[in-house]
């Protein structure tokens, strides 16, 4: 995926993730929880033999908002 879609994405994902988890920091960590997300999610996709995040799909979408929500969730635990 080219850099827009990577920003578009990562908009989405942070964005519905942050509502699954009830936060609201703003449209740039939206983005930046989105993909970093993504490589989260990814990553632990890896340890189950799945693929990653493949493109712009829905089987991605599903493993950066899981990703997303690991983010979220070790934050609120460190504060």
């Amino acid at each position: 995926m080219g850099i827009l879609m990577w920003i578009l994405f990562g908009a989405i994902v942070g964005w519905l993730a942050s509502i699954f988890m009830g936060t609201s920091d703003g449209l740039v960590l939206d983005i930046v929880l989105g993909i970093v997300g993504a490589i989260i999610g990814g990553w632990v996709m890896s340890f189950f033999g799945k693929s990653g995040v493949t493109g712009f799909n829905v089987y991605s979408f599903l493993v950066a908002i899981f990703g997303a929500i690991i983010l979220i969730a070790i934050v609120k635990a460190i504060r």
